[in-house]
């Protein structure tokens, strides 16, 4: 079950050029493309005569045509043209979907068109400030349920076994976490205080010695995350820390698009405060930081065979506190679409 009503990533918007190209979001087909004026088209990828993908068939201007019988649809997902002569059927059209590009990356509404807002779109401070600099990787193809990446990105206790060579510290084993909700979703977090920097930061940051180190974890619906880390010098962090003049902070923005119940892509950019010029910095944080999803990506994928193929229940323990609560409210979500959706049907 998926939240309908919502924005979700469907591609890096270089991914998606002139030519026809099926996309998939929350289990549908959808055909994209890009207009001759450059604006990008969402259509149900199936002519409704046989049910070929559009995708399958050719752009013709700025309408597709399928490559069956070549029935022609224009933007809207109407059909403008059929062949045999006669009056083209009223049920010859495709559903459109609404989409938007911001951020370097098109997002998709997969839920009822005429309540879909723009404003919306998770808002990201710094993206377009030349103070900041970012790096970003590919989508990566997960072979596993959505809601367990989001799992993973509430739980800033994970990095001290999965990412010993990056993220992890000492004092990511058993420093308590923090858990609050806000209106778009939960939040994770907890300060380390005067500890040795973690290997992929201590290659980053701009002073020697301890540091102290926020970790905020927050995943807002339907499945967007916010991994900020901030290292400061040991002695100016916590809640009402002065901060230094030279703490580092690192945004990590990550959307999990489900594509299946059980398939995910996962797309993500990092922004950072310090050297945003700095090409070769940005090169190595996107290996680094690719290397480090790929051993989530190998346990979550084995999660998730091991989840289908249970033969006793698991267990949840005391740090599995935020993901729970994000999976309760987003259900709670969901069944009030669904409830919403059958009143306005009957």
């Amino acid at each position: 079950m998926f939240l309908r009503n919502a924005w979700y990533v469907a591609a890096w918007s270089d991914e998606i050029g002139a030519e026809l190209q099926q996309v998939k979001v929350l289990g549908e087909k959808i055909c994209m493309f890009r207009t001759q004026g450059g604006e990008v088209i969402a259509l149900e990828d199936a002519c409704p005569h046989r049910k070929l993908p559009l995708s399958k068939g050719r752009i013709k201007g700025d309408t597709v045509e399928c490559g069956y019988h070549g029935l022609t649809f224009d933007c809207a997902g109407q059909c403008v043209w059929a062949p045999g002569g006669g009056r083209i059927p009223s049920a010859a059209q495709v559903r459109p979907y609404p989409v938007h590009e911001k951020y370097g990356l098109i997002w998709i509404w997969m839920g009822n068109a005429a309540i879909a807002d723009i404003e919306e779109i998770i808002d990201i401070p710094n993206f377009d400030s030349p103070d900041w600099g970012i790096n970003r990787g590919a989508a990566m193809e997960l072979q596993c349920n959505y809601l367990l990446m989001c799992d993973n990105l509430l739980d800033p206790t994970h990095v001290a076994w999965v990412h010993q060579s990056s993220f992890a510290a000492p004092a990511t084993k058993d420093t308590p976490l923090r858990v609050s909700k806000t209106d778009e979703g939960i939040i994770v977090h907890r300060w380390m205080m005067d500890h040795e920097p973690a290997p992929f930061y201590k290659k980053v940051i701009e002073f020697d010695g301890n540091c102290d180190r926020l970790q905020h974890y927050e995943v807002r619906y339907p499945a967007h995350a916010l991994i900020r880390a901030v290292f400061t010098p040991a002695g100016t962090g916590g809640p009402d820390g002065p901060l230094d003049d030279r703490t580092f902070v690192m945004d990590s923005y990550n959307f999990m698009t489900p594509t299946t119940e059980s398939e995910t892509r996962y797309y993500w950019f990092q922004l950072r405060n310090l050297r945003p010029d700095d090409a070769e910095l940005s090169e190595m944080m996107s290996e680094d930081v690719r290397v480090a999803f790929e051993e989530d990506r190998a346990v979550l994928d084995e999660v998730q065979i091991g989840m289908d193929e249970k033969v006793s229940p698991h267990i949840d323990l005391s740090i599995d506190a935020g993901p729970l609560r994000f999976r309760r409210q987003l259900q709670a979500m969901i069944a009030e679409e669904a409830m919403l959706d059958k009143k306005m049907q009957s």
